[in-house]
């Protein structure tokens, strides 16, 4: 028997082994934590118990510190965490989908995330430092994989081409916070400027 099955039997891992289970844990924490917290977040505000969210998570509140010592690192990471979902996502669809039909669906995804980001707006324009760096972020995720599915549809002549994920991302953004926080007005109006993307795909544009 070697020496790697003795260990085993013993109970004993590879150091390796241990920090990566270790690391796995951990990140399961995070992920339930960050989950936890954008629901609480959504029902009951920003500055909603740190117990409610811990219990909410099924963790100690002490994990909570321990991986964000202030609300407003839960509250940046909770963001950055829907950020890159949002981004993730027009991936999965330009698998999965035609060119519009991929573009569109992603303007439905980006406009749940509008929904999130109001949710979080009060804090996110508090001026806190842990907010800084969000702006940029939020460009350097979303802005190309907009323009990934948008290139697509524009290729495939199923959108107009004298449109840029800049004007796309803006636009949704405006018709969510007219939607007087009704999803599915929002989610029809983002339809509706959807479709609006295919007007004069077969004519020449000025």
């Amino acid at each position: 028997m070697n020496d790697k099955s003795t260990d085993q039997e013993n109970g004993l891992e590879p150091q390796g082994s241990t920090e990566r289970r270790v690391r796995a844990d951990a990140q399961r924490s995070i992920d339930a934590l960050l989950q936890a917290a954008l629901t609480v977040f959504a029902t009951a505000g920003v500055d909603a118990p740190v117990r409610e969210i811990a219990d909410k998570a099924g963790v100690g509140i002490g994990t909570v510190y321990r991986h964000f010592p202030q609300r407003a690192d839960l509250i940046a990471a909770v963001f950055r965490r829907e950020i890159d979902a949002c981004a993730d996502a027009a991936t999965i669809l330009a698998a999965e989908h035609e060119p519009f039909d991929a573009l569109a669906a992603w303007m439905q995804r980006f406009a749940a995330f509008v929904a999130t980001k109001r949710g979080l707006a009060t804090a996110l324009h508090s001026g806190n430092p842990a907010f800084d760096t969000l702006p940029a972020y939020f460009n350097q995720r979303l802005l190309p994989a907009l323009q990934m599915l948008l290139e697509a549809a524009v290729t495939a002549g199923v959108v107009r081409s004298d449109v840029n994920a800049d004007d796309i991302l803006s636009a949704v953004a405006g018709l969510c916070s007219h939607a007087d926080n009704n999803p599915s007005h929002a989610r029809r109006m983002v339809a509706l400027f959807a479709d609006g993307l295919r007007y004069g795909t077969h004519t020449p544009q000025p």
